[in-house]
């Protein structure tokens, strides 16, 4: 990919929610060497308003990637906040994506294209795709997806 992630973003006119607080005792991001590890994140609104509902009762698949998406726009923002820039970003090293849903639900990697879509769309295919996982469980205030990521970074 010739453009920068920041120009990307610029180009596909994404907007980024609030970057949420921590909601316990833990860091939203951490450097160590050459890889920034992102803490789970969960779908934000624009308003700051958290997205709620579980795939499989409330939520279909396509509103659950919606969800997953917006994730990913969430951990944008959490990234320039309290990290800086994307640019300094090489590569998605690993995701762990995780789906709240009815244990009937089985489409947890579908739904977490959405996130992984996003990173393409922001780093391109060969560097916005990762090793990747996508689980289905119970997530805090009903969430509809929680993702957690590594990224290496440019030297």
């Amino acid at each position: 990919m010739d453009k920068s992630p920041s120009q990307q973003m610029k180009d596909l006119n994404l907007q980024f929610p609030p970057a949420p607080p921590p909601a316990g005792v833990y860091r939203p991001v951490l450097v160590v060497g050459n890889f920034l590890y992102v803490s789970g994140q969960g779908p934000v609104n624009l308003d700051g308003s958290l997205m709620i509902g579980r795939a499989g009762d409330d939520l279909d698949k396509e509103q659950a990637k919606l969800a997953a998406r917006q994730v990913g726009l969430t951990m944008l923002s959490t990234i320039t906040t309290h990290f800086g820039s994307l640019d300094k970003i090489k590569r998605m090293v690993k995701v762990l994506g995780m789906v709240n849903c009815t244990p009937d639900f089985g489409q947890h990697p579908y739904v977490i294209n959405g996130f992984s879509e996003l990173m393409v769309d922001i780093f391109g295919e060969e560097n916005g795709i990762g090793a990747r996982s996508a689980v289905g469980m119970m997530l805090p205030n009903n969430i509809p997806v929680e993702i957690e990521a590594i990224f290496e970074l440019h030297p």
